[in-house]
């Protein structure tokens, strides 16, 4: 898929909510081999199947506003629709690590280099998705005001 103004130069957002959607639905059939008590599963994911549903929902949401903010056609910075791709995956993927591996669900910032680098990237998982949904929030927004300007509608 090219560039082109149909996309209004935002196709990594749909490639990325395409990525995550598939995301989500191997998660769900993981979900499944947990619940079916699928050894090679519960070996992937000895943490809490809850932190394994939380993936599964958080790519899901991150997918859907991912699809709806492309289909607002209204263009945006590289920077911020590359920060929406990363978070849209770093975000979720922080629920996976826990349930891969459940010493990360207690990190605390004392608890060595493996807790320190799950809490940096856990807050640059945070600023990165709020920065990028965030700045195409406002983008989006203030589009709406250019695009009523420029129809003279009202």
């Amino acid at each position: 898929m090219n560039e082109d103004s149909r996309h209004a130069g935002n196709a990594v957002l749909l490639r990325s909510a395409a990525l995550w959607l598939l995301a989500a639905l191997l998660s769900a059939w993981c979900l499944v081999g947990m619940k079916l008590g699928l050894a090679p599963v519960k070996m992937v994911f000895p943490g809490k199947t809850s932190h394994l549903l939380q993936a599964h929902i958080d790519f899901l949401l991150m997918s859907a506003l991912l699809f709806g903010i492309y289909a607002a056609k209204t263009p945006l910075a590289a920077h911020v629709r590359w920060s929406m791709a990363i978070g849209a995956f770093t975000n979720p993927s922080l629920f996976l690590l826990t349930a891969i591996v459940p010493e990360l669900d207690t990190a605390a910032p004392g608890d060595g280099l493996m807790a320190a680098s799950f809490n940096l990237y856990r807050m640059a998982s945070i600023s990165i998705t709020t920065y990028g949904f965030g700045a195409a929030a406002i983008a989006i927004f203030l589009a709406t005001f250019a695009r009523r300007a420029n129809r003279r509608d009202g």
